[in-house]
């Protein structure tokens, strides 16, 4: 569902119960498109998150706490010195639209008391955010309209700002909005339209969600007709109408296979039981829920892209020239069969004689005595014949050992390749960003990474987790992790897990001091916290490997990540993803 107007409502009210009175205390754009701040209220810590990215612009007051950029952007520096250290006086939705004024009590170049607004218009592929003054002149803006974007509307540093222009549609809040009106526009409408579109077309701020649960409310379906739904469209229509103007929402989520689909301010029953419906506690909580992953992977993509780039690029390469060489190596089979015909032109040379186009000779190999058509190089004796098929078998013997080594060698680095998305599909913050590309750096990709110069950082990320009965289970983060953690970190006596077969983290069980197997509980979790660290996340009984670290070895020069080990257990688990987030340390 899109952030309509509707559950901007809510949201303005949940900020502005939590927050007026608060001081700004820290200002963060994480990402390109989005500010947080870090408002002060009742003794507490308050986020108030703007993201207005094209997919997916909302508002809401937040748990989630990405990491930032190590250099703030222009934009975030205009933030804070504007409104670092303000009280935050309210927020004020702009009618019934997609647009809110957050209001800021702070001070201006000469110290006198003023006030300032941060205007967020959460449109889709039309947000942004515009900083104003006082009177509404504009100070800032994230993403300037001028001319050659917007002939209608421009939004620039001077102008004065003025409020996205209007749809044609009546405010459903508005007192000119009442039953008699509304059926009267129903009256008029074709009785084979559905409710839907009738809603979606004569009304501004819901959201075809809501749209199809009025609909669905009236008349038992969502693609209900005018005729269908007339009974009991008005009432179900102002009964929502009334909900969102006496702020009386539930924070409702809908998910299907535990992934959230859709998210309301109300109860949402159109699904049916196919999918499961989840209340929040709070509005912003609501919104956490169903943008927070998408919002971590897109700044994920957009940081990593170069990294995405190249090793889209390396697979792509290695894919194409295995193909080829196992096409060679297919050709190389015919080398038995140069073989067999310069013995065959050796053992019968008395019979023939320069000039021979082709000669027909019994097979020794075929146990029913057939014959075979050898063809001959008339410009050749019957001698240099056999000895030009002997120098192709030669030939093709030796392409064959060493394609078979070049296409285990790259065998190999498509593995590895692959460990490195798979390391980089659940990367988490810049830290580990930098760790993959020195990696990359290091195992010979620098010359295709723009603008890349190698920094000197700390010790490697790595993941600590907690068992149900009190141990620690440690989870490297990528390949350069990985090899910090089974070389380093992990005791010789501690035990030791990884997905079969699989891209994955390795994984570190830590025994207790003078303790040689811990219970079985621990080894459980610790392959589900393999299995769920690894490519092979949303697979039911994965095989996970396991034993004594100290069993396992990393060869002279392999590359980052890359171990061996001959004696292990195997367990079979399926990982659960809400469980092994809830047993991670912060």
């Amino acid at each position: 569902m899109a952030f309509d107007a509707a559950m901007l409502r809510f949201v303005t009210d949940e900020i502005n119960r939590k927050l007026t009175g608060g001081k700004v205390d820290k200002i963060f754009q994480p990402g390109k498109e989005e500010a947080v701040f870090v408002v002060r209220c009742g003794g507490e810590d308050h986020r108030l998150d703007i993201s207005a990215g094209g997919n997916g612009s909302h508002l809401n007051l937040t748990s989630i706490r990405p990491e930032n950029p190590a250099v703030p952007p222009m934009f975030c520096m205009m933030l804070r010195k504007h409104f670092s250290g303000a009280r935050f006086a309210g927020a004020e939705q702009l009618g019934f639209e997609r647009a809110v004024r957050l209001c800021f009590d702070t001070h201006d170049e000469m110290g006198f008391s003023t006030r300032k607004h941060v205007i967020a218009e959460l449109m889709g592929r039309f947000s942004n955010i515009v900083v104003t003054d006082a009177a509404d002149k504009i100070i800032g803006v994230l993403k300037p309209v001028d001319f050659t974007t917007s002939e209608r509307r421009q939004v620039l540093a001077g102008m004065t700002y003025e409020i996205p222009p209007k749809q044609d549609k009546e405010d459903p809040l508005s007192e000119k909005v009442d039953e008699r009106y509304f059926r009267s526009l129903a009256a008029a409408e074709s009785p084979d339209r559905t409710a839907e579109k009738f809603i979606m077309a004569h009304f501004a701020g819901l959201s075809p969600l809501i749209a199809r649960e009025i609909a669905y409310r009236a008349a038992g379906k969502t693609d209900a007709t005018m005729r269908e739904a007339e009974r009991g469209l008005t009432e179900q229509f102002f009964r929502v109408i009334r909900a969102i103007r006496d702020l009386d929402g539930t924070p409702t989520a809908v998910l299907k296979d535990g992934v959230p689909a859709e998210y309301a301010f109300m109860p949402i029953s159109q699904y049916g039981a196919a999918y499961e419906t989840r209340t929040t506690e709070s509005f912003g909580a609501l919104i956490d829920l169903y943008y927070g992953e998408r919002s971590r992977e897109e700044r994920l993509r957009r940081r990593a892209a170069d990294i995405f780039r190249l090793l889209t690029n390396a697979e792509n390469r290695i894919t194409k020239k295995t193909a080829i060489q196992r096409k060679e190596l297919e050709d190389c089979e015919e080398g038995e069969k140069y073989r067999l015909w310069g013995d065959l032109i050796t053992g019968n040379i008395w019979k023939l004689e320069r000039g021979m186009t082709s000669c027909e000779l019994d097979n020794w190999n075929d146990p029913e005595g057939g014959k075979v058509t050898v063809p001959l190089d008339k410009r050749l004796s019957p001698s240099a014949n056999a000895q030009a098929y002997y120098k192709k078998y030669a030939k093709s013997r030796s392409a064959k050992s060493h394609l078979t080594e070049q296409l285990k060698a790259a065998e190999a680095e498509l593995d590895y390749v692959y460990s490195v998305l798979d390391a980089l599909t659940r990367a988490e913050g810049e830290k580990e960003l930098s760790e993959i590309r020195a990696e990359l750096w290091h195992s010979g990709y620098a010359s295709k990474m723009k603008n890349y110069s190698e920094k000197k950082g700390t010790a490697p990320t790595v993941t600590r987790y907690r068992t149900s009965d009190g141990h620690t289970v440690l989870c490297g983060r990528n390949n350069v992790s990985n090899d910090y953690l089974t070389t380093k970190l992990a005791g010789r006596g501690d035990w030791w897990f990884h997905a079969k077969n699989q891209p994955g983290s390795h994984v570190v069980l830590v025994c207790f001091e003078g303790e040689s197997d811990p219970p079985e509980q621990a080894f459980t979790e610790a392959a589900e916290i393999a299995a769920y660290n690894s490519k092979a996340r949303d697979g039911v009984m994965v095989p996970v490997d396991y034993l004594r670290a100290g069993k396992v070895k990393k060869p002279a020069g392999a590359k980052p990540g890359f171990v061996v080990y001959t004696t292990n257990w195997t367990a079979y688990v399926t990982p659960d993803g809400e469980k092994v987030l809830a047993m991670k340390q912060k």
